[in-house]
């Protein structure tokens, strides 16, 4: 399947190519004949000059109208290029990811934040999660996607009706492209420095412009005077222009002036909050348009998106027009003339006034729309991308204790549709945290290069210990769970056979580095993270705590006596915890606290002088050792 989706992408390309290559041929065309019609014109209006005919001017009439249409032809066809270059970049970067070769798109390193299991889980930057992931091409759809991976969702309901949605859109590859290719608008060209949202180019100003009152659209007196002055000052340039007489023109000039300077500093307040955003404005409509012809199929959440946009795309592709008219009072001409003596920048005013009258209500929510929509298209894209991976079956008995009555899929193959019946919370499983995984991945690892593995906690043990040497695997297994627990809690299939589990926070510390600034050593920020866990865990929220080598920054006999303590504490809360160590003391608690901890490991192998490992989790405690091997063998003792 992925070599399908790889000739997919790849036969895609080839068309898209091949069509900017027709379109571009015939847009030179275009610009040849509008030459020879303009050169035509010029010529038909040196005759009139020099001897007047009415069939010259007939003709002239004529190749003026031609001429426009070939500009309006001309234009059409460029935006037309500009869209088929973004869908031939959209499947050659598919193209590229599917091989290895990265991401175009932003890597979301600006929403790193240390505090949680971001960094541990490599969710954020370079090679992450989310640069997998990420499609968006606005910064609400960016913002959208990163607060999914930040907050993955608690309730089973809601993450079926997410797989629903994921699951309905994926197939649909030509409106998801296209969705793509058309926020790609917004940017200069194709390439891949291009494709980063830019932050200017977003909506800030927007919300306060709605909530101010219109101050010219119910004022009827300055309406009035503003048509009636505009016609004297149209019939003051008849006088002109007829016998050379400028008092007219000046004294509308002055009336016209002094009542647009009462507004004046209105309208510029305006501009400076709804100014300059007809770019992004037409993005946002033209996702929208595409979004609306997409078949929502059984999934609630594409229905409640449709119905909340509706016709919005023709709103806001108003707005933006309005908002680009509004933007030439900025024009040297168009203020001297319009501004002056029409009123220009005053009836634009009136226009968008009304048009917030109408659509307040509703602009905000379909900005807001937007962004769901591409981090939808985003999860959709990675999914079709993946079709040997598996959409997980959530349990019931999640989230706080009071939410026992949650809903869970009954059978994983009617889970895998989102359609399900519900069963009770009274049944075993709703009180109880399960991880059960069979053929367990990581996404970010090459399948070539990718060891699968199996793991089930909370049918017999709320802990596993998990020991083996340097470098045998221990660190990318828990991250690999955590990784699929994140994604089934975003509604995504998992890298995995087969993926059942309760929804549960996850809780990490994996990663620590000291910090000079904060004057924080190593040690104390190893403990600053465990103490967030354990505050976390006291408001009783089910969750997976991930722990890697904790206390290397003490004697090994405090290790092991404040590990085991950890270990001890970890128990008495609402968690299933997978603690990794090197300590090989700490699996005798396997045998002090039966039915609440499970001892496996990762083992590695010495033959031949060379040093093994399959990375396979299997029962027990790690028995081989590879530190002092390795040393001997590159001669450091």
């Amino acid at each position: 399947m992925i070599q399908a989706n790889d000739t997919y992408y790849r036969e895609n390309a080839a068309t898209h190519r091949a069509e900017v290559r027709k379109l571009q041929q015939k847009i030179n065309l275009m610009s040849l004949l509008r030459l020879l019609v303009f050169v035509s014109l010029v010529w038909c209006v040196y005759d009139l000059l020099q001897d007047y005919s009415p069939i010259l001017l007939v003709l002239a009439f004529v190749q003026v109208g031609l001429f426009i249409f070939f500009i309006n032809v001309h234009y059409g066809w460029k935006d037309k290029r500009r869209l088929l270059e973004r869908l031939r970049f959209v499947s050659e970067n598919e193209l590229r990811i599917l091989k290895g070769e990265g991401n175009s798109f932003p890597d979301g390193s600006g929403f790193l934040d240390d505090d949680n299991y971001l960094e541990d889980l490599d969710i954020f930057g370079r090679h992450s999660l989310f640069h997998l992931l990420n499609r968006t091409t606005t910064i609400r759809g960016a913002g959208v996607l990163a607060d999914r991976l930040r907050e993955s969702l608690l309730e089973a309901p809601r993450i079926l009706a997410q797989q629903d949605a994921i699951r309905t859109l994926a197939p649909q590859t030509h409106y998801r492209q296209l969705l793509t290719a058309t926020g790609l608008l917004l940017q200069d060209a194709p390439d891949r420095e291009a494709m980063k949202p830019h932050a200017d180019l977003d909506t800030p100003g927007l919300r306060e412009w709605l909530e101010t009152e219109p101050r010219l659209l119910r004022n009827l007196p300055v309406r009035i005077t503003a048509w009636l002055l505009s016609a004297f000052n149209l019939y003051a340039f008849y006088v002109l222009f007829a016998t050379g007489a400028y008092t007219l023109v000046l004294l509308g000039l002055a009336v016209s002036r002094g009542i647009w300077g009462i507004y004046a500093r209105y309208l510029g307040d305006q501009h400076k909050l709804i100014g300059h955003k007809h770019a992004v404005l037409d993005q946002y409509a033209g996702i929208l348009a595409v979004f609306n012809q997409i078949d929502t199929g059984q999934s609630t959440v594409l229905q409640e998106l449709q119905g909340h946009t509706g016709k919005a795309h023709t709103a806001i592709r108003k707005l933006s027009k309005l908002t680009s008219a509004f933007d030439q009072r900025l024009n040297l001409l168009v203020t001297l003339v319009l501004g002056n003596f029409f009123f220009y920048d005053l009836f634009c005013m009136i226009a968008v006034e009304k048009w917030k009258t109408r659509n307040r209500n509703g602009l905000l929510l379909w900005i807001d729309a937007v962004a769901r929509v591409e981090a939808l298209n985003a999860l959709a894209t990675y999914a079709f991308n993946h079709p040997e991976n598996h959409y997980p079956q959530p349990v019931a008995g999640s989230a706080p204790a009071a939410s026992g009555s949650a809903p869970a899929a009954a059978d994983p193959s009617t889970a895998a549709t989102g359609s399900a019946p519900a069963t009770s919370g009274s049944s075993p499983e709703a009180a109880l945290l399960l991880v059960e995984a069979t053929g367990l991945g990581h996404p970010l690892i090459p399948a070539s290069r990718r060891i699968a593995n199996d793991l089930t906690i909370g049918r017999e043990e709320k802990l596993i210990l998990v020991t083996g040497s340097n470098m045998s695997g221990k660190t990318t297994f828990l991250r690999t769970l955590g990784t699929g627990l994140l994604m089934a809690q975003c509604g995504l299939p998992v890298c995995a056979t087969s993926f059942r589990f309760t929804p549960l926070q996850l809780l990490t510390s994996l990663r620590i580095s000291d910090s000079l600034q904060e004057q924080t050593s190593y040690f104390m920020a190893e403990l600053k993270k465990l103490q967030k866990i354990v505050v976390q865990l006291q408001t009783g929220a089910p969750a997976l705590v991930l722990i890697d080598e904790i206390l290397r920054g003490t004697n090994s006999e405090d290790k092991t006596f404040g590990s085991e303590q950890f270990i001890r504490k970890l128990l008495g809360y609402r968690c299933l915890s997978l603690f990794a160590t090197h300590d090989l003391s700490l699996g005798e608690m396997e045998q002090q606290l039966p039915g609440k901890i499970s001892n496996y490991c990762f083992e590695s192998v010495i033959e031949a002088g060379e040093l093994h490992f399959d990375y396979r989790l299997q029962r027990g405690i790690a028995r081989n050792r590879n530190a002092s091997f390795l040393m001997q063998k590159m001669q450091i003792i």
